[in-house]
C-alpha cells in the first residue's frame, strides 16, 4: 500500500490556501487575466488540488479536510449564501429554471438504462444475468448502476439508501464510485468552462437571458447602496450566524436522525436515515428563514463574501478526492458512465434549446442532480455570485427527489439486466 508523501492534514490546508490563493492572485492579474476570460478560475480551485491526489502528493481518501469542510463549512455556506435569497426574484425567474432541473433527472434516468443497454451489445455478460436472491450482495453492473443513479440524482445519501435497497456488493459498489466520482467531476469542469463563455453562447442559441439579467442587475444596485466595510463586530456577526445554524442543523440530524431509524425502518429508502441530508435540509431552511430577518443586513458587509471562501474550501477539498488515472483501471465501466452522462448533457442541451432557456439553467438544473449541494452553488455562482441561492434550492430539491427517481431507474436497470 502506498503512502502519499504528506499526511498531516494541517499541511494539506496549507496546500489547499496556498493554491486558492494563487489562483485568485493570478487571475486578476493583468498578464493572466485573458486566460481566466475563457477558463473560470473555480476549474483550477478545483483541478489543481486533484492533481496533488493524482501524483501522490496526498492522499483524498485518508484526508478529513473534505469531512470537515463539508460537514462545517458547507452548512455555514448554505446559511450565508442563503441570507440574500430574494424568493420573489427567484420566482421570476420563470419556468425554465425548474424544468431544466426535472429534464436533467430524467436524463439521469433514462440514460442509465440506455447506457446498459449499448455496452450490452459489447459486453453481453452484462445483460441477462441470473437474479441475486434477496439478502445476497450483487455485485453485477446493473446493481452497481443503481448507486451512481442515487448519487447523480441527489447525493451520497440517496446513494447509500440505493446501496441497501439493492443489496449492492462492496466490489461493485467500490468500482462504481470511481465512476460516479471521476465522471461528475469531469461534467462539473465541462460546465464551469461552459459558464465562462455562457454571454458568447447565450446569444449564438438566442437564449431569453432577460430574468437572469434583471436579478444581477438587482443584486448589483442593493451592493452599491448598501455595501460598507465589515467592522470586527460585523464579521463575529456573520461568524456566530453562520456557524450557529451549523450547530442546529447538527443538533437536530443527530437527535432526529435516530427516532427515524428505530420509528421508521424503511425510512432508508428516501434517504431519511441519512444525518447529512438532515443537516442539509435543516441548513438550507434555516437560511431561508433568515432571509425574512434582520440577519439579512450581513449581507451588506460581506456575508456572502465569506459564504464563498467556505465555498472555495470545499471545492479545493473536493477536488483533492479525484484520481484521473482511476479511468484506466476499468474502462469498461467509464465509458458506460460516460454514455451514460452524454445521454444526460444531451438532453439538456437539447431542451435548453427548444425552449430557450439561458446556459445558466442548463448548468445548474444538471448540477443540482449530478453533484447536490456541494457543488450546485459552485456551479451557479461560476455564473454571478447573486444566482448561487438558485443552485442552493434546487440542489434541495434533488435531495428530495433523488431516491424515488433512483428506485425507477433501479427497477429499469434490473428489468434489463435480468431477462
Amino acid at each position: 500500500m502506498n503512502t502519499a508523501l504528506i499526511t498531516n492534514d494541517a499541511v494539506v490546508l496549507g496546500l489547499l490556501a496556498a493554491i486558492l490563493g494563487g489562483v485568485f492572485y493570478f487571475s486578476n492579474h493583468p498578464s493572466y487575466k485573458k486566460i481566466f476570460t475563457y477558463v473560470p478560475a473555480l476549474l483550477f480551485c478545483y483541478f489543481l488540488p486533484s492533481l496533488l491526489n493524482t501524483f501522490g502528493i496526498v492522499d483524498g481518501d485518508a484526508s478529513q479536510i473534505y469531512y470537515v469542510a463539508s460537514r462545517y463549512l458547507l452548512p455555514a455556506c448554505l446559511v450565508l449564501l442563503l441570507l440574500n435569497l430574494d424568493l420573489k426574484s427567484i420566482f421570476a425567474l420563470g419556468w425554465r429554471a425548474p424544468t431544466m432541473f426535472v429534464t436533467g433527472t430524467i436524463g439521469i434516468v433514462v440514460g442509465g438504462p440506455i447506457a446498459l443497454l449499448i455496452m450490452g451489445t459489447f459486453m453481453p455478460e452484462w445483460i441477462g444475468v441470473a437474479p441475486v436472491p434477496a439478502g445476497v450482495d450483487n455485485n453485477n453492473v446493473w446493481a452497481g448502476m443503481t448507486t451512481v443513479a442515487g448519487s447523480w440524482i441527489g447525493g451520497g445519501a440517496n446513494q447509500a439508501a440505493m446501496k441497501e435497497s439493492f443489496d449492492v456488493g462492496n466490489t461493485i459498489f467500490s468500482s462504481m464510485v470511481a465512476v460516479d466520482i471521476i465522471v461528475a467531476n469531469i461534467w462539473m469542469a465541462i460546465l464551469l468552462i461552459l459558464a465562462g463563455n455562457a454571454k458568447r453562447i447565450d446569444e449564438k442559441t438566442g437564449a431569453d437571458t432577460s430574468a437572469i439579467d434583471a436579478l444581477r442587475e438587482k443584486v448589483a444596485l442593493f451592493k452599491e447602496k448598501n455595501d460598507r466595510n465589515p467592522t470586527v463586530t460585523n464579521l463575529m456577526m456573520i461568524v456566530a450566524v453562520g456557524f450557529g445554524a451549523t450547530a442546529i442543523a447538527h443538533l437536530f440530524s443527530d437527535s432526529v436522525t435516530p427516532m427515524i431509524v428505530e420509528y421508521w425502518p424503511n425510512g432508508a429508502e428516501y434517504s431519511l436515515h441519512s444525518k447529512f441530508f438532515w443537516m442539509i435540509v435543516v441548513a438550507s431552511i434555516l437560511g431561508v428563514f433568515l432571509s425574512f430577518t434582520q440577519a439579512r443586513n450581513l449581507e451588506s458587509v460581506g456575508a456572502s463574501k465569506i459564504g464563498t471562501v467556505y465555498l472555495y474550501i470545499l471545492v479545493a477539498s473536493i477536488g483533492l478526492h479525484m484520481d484521473v488515472t482511476a479511468i484506466f483501471s476499468q474502462p469498461a465501466l467509464f465509458i458506460l458512465g460516460g454514455i451514460w452522462m452524454l445521454i444526460h448533457a444531451s438532453l439538456m442541451l437539447f431542451v435548453a434549446k427548444v425552449i430557450k432557456a439561458p446556459l445558466f439553467f442548463m448548468a445548474v438544473g444538471s448540477q443540482a442532480n449530478v453533484g447536490g449541494a456541494a457543488s450546485a452553488p459552485v456551479v451557479a455562482s461560476a455564473f454571478h455570485p447573486a444566482l448561487a441561492p438558485v443552485g442552493v434550492l434546487l440542489a434541495v430539491c434533488g435531495y428530495l427527489l433523488g431516491t424515488i427517481a433512483a428506485q425507477f431507474c433501479g427497477a429499469v436497470l434490473k428489468i434489463i439486466a435480468v431477462s
